[in-house]
């Protein structure tokens, strides 16, 4: 019983699948469900006038009269017109689902984005839940139509089949019930392994991921001068294949285990039609029933043992539909982060931003990244954070900006926790560039007009921020400037080298007027020493009333800051300006001195 409630469990979703569509067109639905009703009814209708065709054409051969030839005549025009009928309403429901089919698929696909947009950094970065969303995504748009579709198939074949049953209980209630009987092996067959292929496909989300990531090594421009270059391409074609292999061996399989068993059970449908095929015709000869009754009873008990199966086969589809939808919807209920305070300002402005004994972990991960991180930035100050890659630099931003919660600790704004913070007012006051910036296929002011989304299309703050990030020769140099296409993906697109594309992220981030703490990741990694020295030196004269903090890897522009971080293994292990850590005479003395040996 258990077993049975769990599997019936799962049609719990054709109702919000209904309840989707509904919402999403009214009058699509409408016409969907009476479209439905009129094609459910009419197969019988037309079977009936039929019989009154065949008799009538009998009786008027047997008679000569012209009645009985007008009324046979007048049964073929009302057939006719009755076809014509039924072949308008199956085009109509044609439509529908088409026109449904386009607009539920891109309803489905927004609600996913949207949902997306409600999770975290952390959830984004879990390998289960890419699993779970690559799961959703694959055929949630088209899933809910197939499920609305298939309840209407049902709807429609129940209605026939009613109809049907209608007619062959004036033969004989035995030839219903074989009806019946007579479709159930097939049925079992499809719910089976309309289950196992359910199975198939959720274990397979991390072997899809792969198949999708190992194609856009292949076919990506930004990965093609390494992918050509190393000659990488047979070996990610080869793991490409090989995962293919694997999935189409179980596909293959799951194919033929279905089609062997669903036609071997199947000809028990065929047993049973013929045998009442055979007992109609006994009956007409017989005298029992006419000839229009034998031919009418022969097309009902056919377009019957159809309908049933149609029915099962709609069930076990539902079945499958319902399974996939779980997919759907198990994403969709991902809980969201509780939403954080509505505060937009701190109490203490001029205390400024301090971190109070922050510690965190990555999930998953074993170790902390940052451990009892304190220190202390006041309005206008000027931080740099130094120290070798995994050192905690970058999550000390992560955490700044919200992206991430510390496990203790706290970090501290204006006086005010920022867990207190409403994101929006929050934001607005950070200007940030990350070291791995997108790269966004946009114009050249959209890619700047991105760091401050409200201002996006404002071309004089573009301009002013170009001026201010120093990508202003960059762009005057593009055919187009400010209106360029940047990257390959779309025609007549340009791409920059990745120094130009630094100044372009680097100017993103002086689009945010009111930002009063400004962070640079490793922006300038990819331009010159020279060129690096004008950029540092620019945004210590920009950022005079601003809070700024710094990463770099070049002790020449970290010694320009007012305070001055040594991380190593997620902890501070020096602290102060330039001066006191070089007469300190220890890592920081030692890294600056190995370094500036390079220069000389």
């Amino acid at each position: 019983m258990a077993s049975l409630a769990q599997s019936l469990s799962v049609f719990a979703y054709t109702t919000r699948a209904l309840a989707l569509v509904w919402s999403t067109s009214r009058r699509l639905t409408v016409a969907l469900a009476s479209l439905t009703v009129v094609a459910g009814l009419l197969p019988a209708a037309i079977a009936w006038v039929g019989k009154l065709i065949v008799d009538g054409v009998v009786a008027a051969s047997r008679s000569g009269t012209d009645a009985d030839l007008h009324a046979a005549l007048a049964a073929i025009a009302l057939e006719a017109g009755l076809v014509v009928v039924l072949a308008a309403a199956q085009r109509g429901l044609s439509v529908c689902q088409s026109l449904l089919r386009a607009l539920l698929g891109h309803r489905v696909n927004v609600i996913i984005l949207e949902k997306a947009l409600t999770l975290s950094l952390e959830q984004f970065e879990d390998s289960e839940f890419y699993d779970r969303l690559t799961r959703a995504r694959r055929e949630a748009s088209s899933r809910p139509l197939s499920l609305v579709n298939r309840t209407f198939a049902l709807a429609q074949n129940g209605l026939s089949l009613i109809s049907y049953g209608g007619l062959l209980l004036g033969f004989s209630g035995w030839i219903v019930l074989a009806l019946a009987l007579a479709a159930l092996p097939a049925f079992i067959v499809e719910a089976r392994y309309s289950g196992e292929a359910f199975r198939l496909f959720s274990w397979r989300a991390p072997e899809t991921r792969e198949q999708a990531y190992l194609e856009t090594l292949v076919a990506r421009e930004d990965y093609a001068k390494e992918v050509k270059l190393f000659d990488l391409g047979p070996l990610f074609l080869g793991r490409y294949r090989s995962i293919f292999d694997k999935l189409y061996g179980e596909d293959k399989s799951l194919t033929l285990r279905r089609g062997i068993w669903g036609f071997a059970l199947g000809l028990v449908s065929t047993a049973a039609f013929y045998g009442a095929y055979g007992w109609i015709a006994w009956a007409a000869v017989a005298g029992t029933i006419t000839l229009g009754g034998m031919t009418m009873y022969v097309m009902v008990f056919k377009q019957g043992q159809s309908a049933f199966a149609a029915m099962l086969s709609s069930i076990g589809g539902m079945y499958e539909d319902n399974l996939y939808l779980s997919n759907l919807y198990s994403f969709l209920e991902q809980p969201t982060p509780a939403s954080a305070g509505r505060a937009t300002a701190g109490p203490d402005p001029a205390d400024g931003l301090r971190f109070e004994d922050v510690t965190f972990t990555y999930p998953g991960a074993d170790r902390p990244a940052v451990t009892n991180v304190s220190f202390h930035l006041p309005p206008g100050g000027k931080l740099a954070l130094v120290g070798e890659n995994g050192s905690g630099k970058t999550t000390l931003i992560k955490l700044l900006t919200r992206l991430y919660q510390p496990d203790s600790g706290r970090v501290v704004l204006d006086g005010l926790d920022l867990r207190e913070w409403d994101a929006g007012a929050l934001l607005g006051r950070i200007g940030v560039i990350f070291q791995d910036f997108v790269r966004y296929q946009l114009t050249v002011g959209e890619n700047i007009g991105v760091g401050e989304v409200g201002a996006l299309a404002e071309r004089g703050r573009w301009e002013d921020a170009a001026d201010k990030g120093l990508a202003r020769p960059v762009i005057d140099a593009l055919p187009e400037g400010f209106d360029t296409q940047l990257g390959r993906w779309f025609k007549n697109g340009r791409e920059l080298s990745m120094g130009q594309w630094q100044k372009i992220a680097l100017s993103r981030a002086f689009m945010r007027e009111g930002a009063d703490i400004l962070i640079l990741d490793e922006p300038t990694a990819a331009v010159d020493a020279a060129a690096e020295a004008q950029i540092f030196e620019r945004f210590r004269a920009l950022t005079a009333d601003q809070m700024a903090i710094l990463i770099s890897h070049r002790f020449s522009t970290v010694r320009m800051a007012d305070q001055i971080i040594v991380m190593e293994g997620g902890r501070i292990v020096e602290q102060g300006t330039h001066e006191s850590l070089m007469a300190l005479d220890a890592r920081y003395a030692r890294l600056f001195s190995l370094q500036a040996q390079g220069y000389r």
